[in-house]
This record gives C-alpha cells, structure tokens and sequence, in this order.
C-alpha cells in the first residue's frame, strides 16, 4: 500500500529531517501503521515506542473546536452567518462570522506587544483589539486568532472552558480515551528544547495556547496514533445514525465553504484533491503533524512527527510533508 508514499515517510528519519515517525494509512477499513525512529534526541537519546501522546498542535482546530462547533449549529445554538459579535459583544466588527472564523477568510490581524509575557485574562482582552484587514472574505489568511474566539463562544454557551467541552463532547463519545489536555509528560514525544521553557515536554508548544490554557481553542490536544486512526474512522464511515455529528454535516465538509465558494477551504479544514478532483480533508500542525481524509475512496494518511525537536527551525520538513502528500495523493487507487 503506497509504497513511495513509506519510502518518503522514512526518509524523514534516515536524513534526519525530524527524530521519529509514527503513521498510519486507512484504506476500505484496512489499516498499515508503523512506529519507527526516536521520541526523543535532546538532551538524551530515547527511542520511539508506540502508543506515545504528540502534541497535535493545531489538530486541535479540526479534531475538536471545529467539531464543537459544527455539533452546535446542529443544535440550533449557533449558524454559520451569525456575527460573532452576537456572542461576543466585545468584538468590534459586526461583518465577521462564524463562517468567515472557520474558513479563515476574516482577514484579522494586528499586532499584541509583549504577547507572550501576558497572563491569560489579558491576552484575551488584547486580541479584541485586533481588526479586520482589507482582505477580508476575498482571501484565506490562516490564523490562530479566530479559533481561539471560536472557543470563547463554546465556553459561553456550555458555561465550561473549550477544552473540557472538546473531551465530553468529542474525545469521550468517539472513545479516544488516550487523548487528553493534561498529559502525562512521561508518555509524550517531547518537542522543542527551548532557552526560554527548557525542554518542552507535556506541556503544550503553541505559545499562546500555553498562556491561555483550558480556554484556548486553536492548540493544546495531545493524542496518540491509535486514537487520531478512531477520528479518522468515524469521519470515514459511511452511517446514517453516527455519534457526535450527523452524516451529512460531514459530507458537507467535503467542499469549498469559503464565503465565495471559491478559496478552497472547508469549514476548519483545508481541501486537497485526489486524481479525480474530488476533495479531501486536509490539516496540519506546527510540531509536524498532519491528517489527509478522503471519505470517497475511504482512505486516511495520518502522520506524527515532532518536527520542531529539538529547534522549530526546520522548513525542510515543511518541504518534504508537502511532498508527501502530493505522492500519497498521485499513488492511491
């Protein structure tokens, strides 16, 4: 089963591009995964083993507030068209939309001085200070910024933190029981050595989402290979009656929900096309992780790599995911 698309997942170790590599490929409910490589290189050497919690980054988008959300305009709690403003009345711009956020066409932006020296509370208060730039809706912008709103409106309309909601609401029902918010660091691939931080390990690598905490939607998960295979299974099934989501509200995700139907991105998702034009869901995360799903062909590529250990500095990897998943694209059936 994509053979080159293996090969390249271990050049990534053989040329010291990132210390270890766990993936899987799902394919007509047939699974290969492998574990190989090393969990750690700084400041000792340890080798990789299976069942291991990574620090998914921004999978957090997708896996949880993402779905959160989309559970919730099932419910009638919340639409794609409303301002966000409705919920957060401290939100200054009346156009942006729970849409605009999830597709990240809001065109925020701005500068937050001294940002990660700030607690929590008032590094909330900072990014309601932030504005909405000339392109808005005509231009995906990938930013933090809006998920963490995202989870601010979660919080306010479950009365608990985005995180805890993410676990009873997601993580539990779809039995992702190794996943977790609070890890024990002793089963984590650690992540940067950093001068600041020391090694990180445990703790959550996003600077942000470090100072914000249970609050902070946009990072924070840590999660093994065995659970993200579960995600990517349930996404895949083909069920009328399914846990957490309705059918048809994942099927919807398989387009371009972008304002103007025409920037290719989904709802928290971006899109990438298989041989036959047909949209799969893609995402990826800082540390060096990334999830492909394509629900027509029924196949899954998931890979976890700590890619910023022991330095975040390391575009060749960026260079060779890309890579990856073109070939992984061009070599399935």
């Amino acid at each position: 089963m994509n053979k080159r698309t293996v090969k390249m997942l271990h050049e990534l170790v053989d040329e010291n591009v990132v210390p270890g590599v766990s993936y899987a490929m799902l394919h007509c409910g047939s699974l290969q995964a492998e574990v190989f490589g090393r969990r750690q290189i700084v400041p000792a050497e340890k080798e990789m083993s299976p069942d291991l919690l990574y620090d998914v980054a921004s999978l957090t988008k997708v896996i949880g507030t993402t779905t959160v959300i989309l559970k919730l305009i099932e419910n009638g709690k919340v639409k794609l068209e409303d301002p966000v403003k409705k919920f957060l009345p401290k939100f200054s711009d009346q156009r942006v939309t729970i849409r605009h956020f999830l597709t990240h066409t809001s065109a925020i932006t701005g500068y937050i001085k001294n940002r990660d020296s700030l607690d929590a509370n008032d590094l909330i208060e900072a990014l309601y200070t932030l504005h909405i730039g000339e392109c808005f809706e005509q231009k995906v912008v990938y930013t933090d910024i809006g998920m963490i709103f995202l989870g601010l409106i979660i919080e306010k309309l479950y009365q608990k933190p985005v995180q805890r909601v993410i676990v009873s609401e997601v993580l539990r029902p779809l039995g992702m029981n190794e996943s977790t918010f609070e890890p024990n660091p002793t089963e984590c691939v650690p992540t940067e050595l950093s001068k600041k931080r020391g090694l990180i390990c445990g703790q959550v690598h996003d600077p942000k989402a470090n100072i914000i905490g249970e609050r902070c939607g946009s990072a924070g998960l840590f999660t093994s290979l065995h659970d993200l295979i579960k995600f990517s299974a349930w996404v895949l099934e083909n069920k009328p009656r399914k846990k957490v989501l309705q059918e048809q509200t994942i099927n919807d995700l398989f387009r371009d929900q972008t304002p103007n139907e025409n920037l290719g991105r989904s709802l928290g998702w971006d899109l990438r096309y298989n041989k036959q034009k047909e949209a799969c869901l893609y995402h990826t995360g800082f540390t060096g992780t990334f999830i492909l799903l394509d629900k027509k062909k029924q196949d899954a590529l998931i890979v976890l790599t700590n890619r910023v250990h022991p330095h975040a500095t390391n575009e060749l990897f960026l260079e060779k995911r890309d890579k990856i998943i073109a070939q992984y694209l061009d070599e399935k059936d």
